[in-house]
């Protein structure tokens, strides 16, 4: 099946993010009852990796551009939407490694450039090195899909079923999800999993992982904690 078959029905493989949110809700007592379309969420997954592809080009063009000493902002610009053009690639459905790999080099050459501007300036040779090692960071993150699908500002995940989705996840899926959130939301979100917990019936299986899951969110929870001095 190639990424963008166009017979109805068909999905991305692997599935993009309104697919993989579908199935993880199908048949899980933990999400409340709701209409579940495989062909729309199919639809709608097609539809952005057919309209990412376009905006890719876009933003390859844009860097062919590139004048010799080209303005600052331009520089910035592009690399900002580079970075956001990776995030996106992580979500959707379908081979993205090619793509990802295509933007990461693109990131390189631009960082490249943007050192050369920089040489003699230490202070901001060390705050390059810091953006780096963030952004190598974030895109390990990105490797599990759970975390750009939750960054996405049109999430298919909405806020009430947060809980639900960390407590249906896999170990390393949340073990990621996790950096997103800071203490206070960590708590609040340990109390929504833990109220959820008590008031449904997963079958063994969910509820052995659920209730590893909450345990990951416990702990995290307590790690974000400041220490307090005695």
């Amino acid at each position: 099946m190639t990424p963008f078959d166009s017979e109805r029905g068909a999905g991305l493989k692997p599935p993009g993010r309104h697919e993989r949110h579908l199935l993880r809700r199908l048949q899980n007592p933990l999400f409340d009852a709701g209409d579940l379309d495989l062909d729309e969420a199919r639809r709608l997954d097609r539809d952005e990796a057919q309209q990412f592809l376009v905006e890719l080009r876009e933003l390859v063009q844009r860097a062919v551009d590139l004048k010799p000493n080209e303005d600052s902002e331009v520089i910035l610009g592009l690399k900002e939407a580079l970075d956001q053009a990776y995030e996106r690639a992580s979500a959707l459905g379908g081979d993205q490694a090619g793509n990802r790999e295509a933007i990461r080099q693109l990131i390189i050459v631009i960082m490249n450039a943007v050192r050369g501007a920089a040489q003699g300036d230490a202070r901001a040779m060390a705050e390059l090195d810091a953006e780096d090692e963030a952004r190598a960071w974030h895109f390990r993150l990105l490797e599990e899909a759970l975390v750009p699908d939750l960054l996405a500002p049109d999430s298919p995940i909405a806020p009430d079923e947060l809980a639900a989705t960390l407590l249906s996840e896999s170990e390393s899926a949340v073990t990621n999800a996790l950096h997103l959130f800071d203490e206070t939301q960590l708590d609040i979100l340990y109390h929504e999993a833990c109220e959820l917990l008590a008031t449904r019936e997963p079958g063994n299986e969910l509820r052995d992982n659920a209730e590893q899951r909450l345990e990951q969110i416990r702990a995290a929870r307590d790690a974000s904690r400041p220490e307090t001095l005695p």
